[in-house]
């Protein structure tokens, strides 16, 4: 399972510290222990959590909101007509817990926990930009992912859910020159009013089309003379409204959306999805299944890895590597091509196992690519990490400490190169993953070069579990047999029997009616841990679907580890931490 159950009673614990307050408990499908909390207490609440409980949750892993105003199914639950979630993690314990905070109105208000939780400042923006919640006590910032032209707040259910409802867009000349200008950089909107007085500081923009920003991302840097004093981060260039579509499409037409948000992480987008959304159905997936997607997944871990260790050398100056293992990755692309039919967004698993069964010739391409890549793995390491041109750009470059990994949400291969072997397919194994043998690599500094030596020794490791996949793979389905949710399998035809064919209209074109419910299960993706908190409320399609992701907490701390270096250093840092700018839009 991937959720540890509450063996530490925490619900028990908050009624014992709290006994003045009125705690409601939410059953869910994931087992993560949610208690609605008044909204006024929040803040103590979450406090005695993070450092007071007996088993303290010290990171935010995610915080959110609701719009229950249409939904149908909320008993047991108190009357709200917006929730705001928070969901927080304790590493040392391995244990989650969920709070919820009811509000009524239009245009509700609760506290920030920004004084608890730093890493809640975005977050709190996020929800206040998307459903019109706000946060009393967030110091005002300009609009975090949506333009600030846009009126109204897209996650709301008035909103349009499709772009041909929202009339045609007339860009007249004054009115592009108009948003250009809400577009400009404003010190006093970002509270640095005091900064822009200085006659030494200059404001440099990098971005949001640059090279070193590995995507549309606005960065300012306040530098006097060459050091870097304050860094502002502005996103949003990228938004596609991801969690939109997720409660516009059906719980199977979604899919093929989860392989855009991380797109270096192919199919380890679907795994994500698809083991909240089998929680709710109830699904179990079989043994060959389960192994066909480790394989599946650990082969894109690599791909991933390897586009970002050649992009990486490039940022520093070394030019030749990102070719080479561009080369590996076509290699790969091959691979997936034939087993799947896409290269990096195949859109190849489906609810309860994978769309088909591999090809005849499937275990010959994987072996010959594994005896391929491991000698040039030490090849690329002698000519990158062994180059004292790379240990002089980024040994101590940004480093971002253990601590603070852990106060700002930081998860995945960032997290470990700062010292915690935190990875969840050993701490709560999904899909089999506890059959396979393989070490977790941690490093201790996590500076620059750590972040890059971990990542290729993660790709070292994947290469191990494939190879384990293809000794051991069992026999068996490739997809489970649920025919009120699961799609039928193409043999001996779907389109040649009237009943495998109502079997993929009903399960597909219309779409599975989920049970109502709710479920939240993380998984190692290629850049930390990535999960999807699908709420159901019967119906064809998800109620709210929310993509909590590793890069939008990660590119929060940006300003930790950039400012007091330099610009070259900036670019060695944006290039070490691993992040996609779909990954933090969505």
């Amino acid at each position: 399972m991937s959720v540890a159950p509450d063996t530490v009673g925490v619900i028990g614990e908050l009624e014992a510290r709290f006994p003045d307050l009125e705690l409601t408990v939410q059953p869910t499908a994931d087992e993560i222990p949610t208690v609605w909390v008044p909204g006024d207490r929040t803040r103590e609440v979450v406090a005695y959590l993070k450092s007071e409980a007996p088993a303290t949750y010290p990171m935010l892993y995610d915080l959110t909101a609701i719009d229950e105003r249409v939904r149908v199914h909320r008993e047991g639950q108190p009357a709200s007509d917006f929730t705001v979630v928070y969901h927080l993690l304790s590493l040392e314990h391995n244990r989650d817990v969920r709070l919820k905070v009811a509000l009524q109105g239009e245009m509700p208000t609760t506290p920030t926990i920004t004084g608890v939780f730093p890493a809640a400042a975005w977050y709190e923006r996020e929800v206040w930009d998307m459903f019109g919640v706000g946060f009393d006590g967030l110091p005002e910032r300009p609009r975090i992912l949506m333009p600030p032209w846009w009126e109204g707040h897209p996650l709301r259910k008035e909103s349009a859910g499709r772009g041909t409802e929202l009339g045609r867009l007339v860009m007249s000349p004054q009115r592009a020159a108009e948003w250009q200008d809400m577009l400009a950089f404003r010190p006093e909107d970002w509270g640095l009013e005091e900064l822009a007085r200085d006659p030494e500081i200059m404001f440099l923009n990098v971005g949001p089309h640059h090279g070193g920003t590995h995507g549309v991302v606005h960065i300012v840097v306040g530098l006097r003379d060459e050091e870097i004093v304050s860094c502002i981060v502005d996103i949003g260039y990228h938004h596609r409204a991801a969690e939109k579509m997720g409660e516009r499409q059906t719980w199977h037409t979604f899919i093929p959306y989860t392989d855009r948000v991380d797109y270096t992480g192919g199919v380890v987008n679907n795994l994500a999805y698809l083991m909240s959304a089998e929680r709710l159905a109830g699904i179990e997936v079989p043994e060959r299944a389960e192994v066909i997607r480790v394989m599946l997944c650990e082969l894109y871990r690599i791909n991933s890895h390897l586009l970002y260790y050649g992009t990486f050398a490039q940022d520093i100056g070394a030019l030749s590597p990102v070719f080479y293992m561009f080369s590996d990755r076509e290699r790969i692309h091959d691979i997936t091509t034939a087993i799947t039919g896409g290269r990096m967004h195949p859109g190849w698993f489906r609810l309860g196992g994978v769309a088909e069964d591999l090809p005849a010739g499937w275990r010959e391409l994987m072996a010959d690519f594994l005896a391929y890549l491991a000698p040039r793995m030490d090849d690329y390491d002698a000519l990158v990490l062994g180059s004292r041109i790379t240990r002089a750009r980024t040994k101590g470059v940004g480093p971002l400490g253990l601590s603070d990994c852990v106060e700002w949400g930081i998860t995945g291969p960032n997290l470990r190169a700062a010292g915690l072997g935190w990875d969840v397919r050993k701490k709560r194994p999904y899909s089999g993953y506890d059959r396979f043998e393989f070490d977790i690599p941690v490093a201790d500094h996590g500076d620059s070069f750590d972040r890059v030596w971990l990542r290729s020794q993660e790709i070292r490791q994947s290469m191990r579990i494939i190879a384990q996949c293809l000794e051991h793979m069992p026999d068996g389905p490739y997809k489970s047999h649920q025919p009120l949710a699961v799609p039928p399998v193409k043999e001996p035809g779907t389109m040649h029997h009237i009943e495998t064919l109502i079997d993929h209209f009903l399960g597909v074109s219309w779409g599975p009616v989920m049970p109502p419910g709710e479920a939240c299960l993380g998984i190692e993706a290629t850049k930390g841990n990535n999960g999807y908190y699908l709420v159901s409320d019967g119906t064809e399609c998800a109620y709210r679907n929310r993509i909590r992701t590793p890069s939008f907490a990660l590119l929060q701390t940006l300003p930790l580890m950039a400012e007091h270096f330099e610009i070259p250093d900036l670019i060695t840092i944006l290039g070490s931490i691993d992040f996609v700018m779909a990954d933090v839009d969505r």
